[in-house]
């Protein structure tokens, strides 16, 4: 049997394979709410057999939205539509994840269709927040350094979302603290100058990340899987290294996270990727052999064979995957039949179903 379509145990949650819907914006919100698209998108990914789905990074305030699009889940009002979601999800015998995120200085953007660029606040954007007063593009308006009373509001704004996200049926949450933006800005040494308790020494730049796993898991059942995407290198020079990843990871587990997602970079506008099939897995793989907690690997994982191959070396215990999942939502069924594995098909959709007299 493939170790892609084995089953994962992670605390009260059962995977029935490896394969996970990361997280990928889908920019089609109004005021922060679901609606059809984020229904049939997810819904669709679900059928298509995937274990674990995850909605796109669902922002924590108003201010923290990448976009004025972005999913949100600051508000009770946004539960309703986000249980319809998971409720679809969990009836297709899969498992239903959101991942909380505040944008910082990466905030007040258009979405890439409509050009990607900041939007002003005299154009309707709003004023970003960073941890400290450094932008991510030099055209870009400078964010306000957070001060102290503002952090504590956002350690309290992950913690309501995740209050919110248990209200609306999910069973697991991943905290974003990658791809630059708020938490990944604290945890860089590129993006933060602070000279306080959050700032300097990497102990002090992974502090509020620390603190939110606290916030979070007040109210965040110990029994739900409760995981930590990070950019495992910012592929800029002095800044946060994949040594430091390992060293986080590490923290991570004894603080009660269950599984490291591996991405990297988003950080640094001068940032050098050498982007290339699987080129994240060495991440996943180090702090999985280093540290001994569960890792996902994400990034251009395209294949079946691919995937599996990542398993049997024991480089990660799932994999994520975006853009493959967004041109093939049933990656999973057309896996299994690939990798000669049985998977149970939609009753409405078995008789396409691959067999061997076809």
């Amino acid at each position: 049997m493939s170790i892609l379509f084995s089953k994962l145990n992670i605390k009260n949650v059962i995977l029935k394979n490896r394969i996970v819907v990361s997280p990928m914006c889908q920019y089609s919100s109004d005021d922060g709410f679901a609606n059809d698209w984020h229904l049939v998108h997810l819904g669709s990914r679900a059928i298509g057999g995937a274990a674990l789905i995850f909605t796109e990074a669902t922002a924590i305030s108003p201010e923290g939205r990448i976009s004025p699009d972005d999913l949100g889940i600051w508000t009770d009002d946004h539960i309703q539509m986000l249980k319809r979601i998971t409720d679809f999800i969990h009836q297709r015998d899969a498992v239903s994840g959101i991942q909380l995120a505040h944008a910082g200085r990466k905030a007040s953007t258009q979405a890439p269709w409509k050009g990607g660029k900041q939007i002003n606040e005299k154009d309707g954007g709003w004023k970003t927040v960073a941890p400290s007063e450094i932008a991510f593009h030099e055209t870009d308006e400078k964010p306000r350094a957070l001060s102290g009373e503002e952090i504590q509001k956002v350690k309290s704004d992950f913690k309501a979302a995740a209050k919110r996200a248990l209200i609306a049926g999910f069973q697991v949450i991943e905290l974003h603290a990658a791809h630059g933006y708020l938490l990944h800005q604290f945890l860089s040494p590129l993006s933060n100058h602070r000279t306080d308790e959050y700032g300097g020494s990497f102990e002090n730049r992974i502090r509020l990340l620390l603190e939110i796993i606290e916030a979070v898991q007040e109210v965040w059942p110990a029994e739900n899987p409760l995981f930590v995407r990070i950019s495992a290198t910012d592929w800029a020079e002095d800044g946060w290294s994949p040594e430091e990843s390992v060293l986080l990871s590490g923290i991570l587990k004894t603080k009660g996270i269950d599984l490291v997602d591996c991405s990297s970079g988003g950080l640094a506008a001068h940032q050098q990727i050498p982007v290339g099939p699987g080129y994240q897995v060495p991440f996943a793989e180090a702090i999985k052999q280093q540290t001994g907690v569960l890792t996902g690997a994400v990034g251009l994982i395209t294949e079946a064979s691919q995937a599996e191959e990542i398993l049997q070396k024991d480089q990660a215990d799932l994999i994520f995957m975006a853009r493959e999942l967004l041109r093939d939502p049933y990656f999973a069924l057309h896996a299994a039949s690939t990798l000669g594995e049985e998977q149970q098909w939609p009753a409405q959709y078995d008789r396409a179903k691959p067999r061997k007299s076809d």
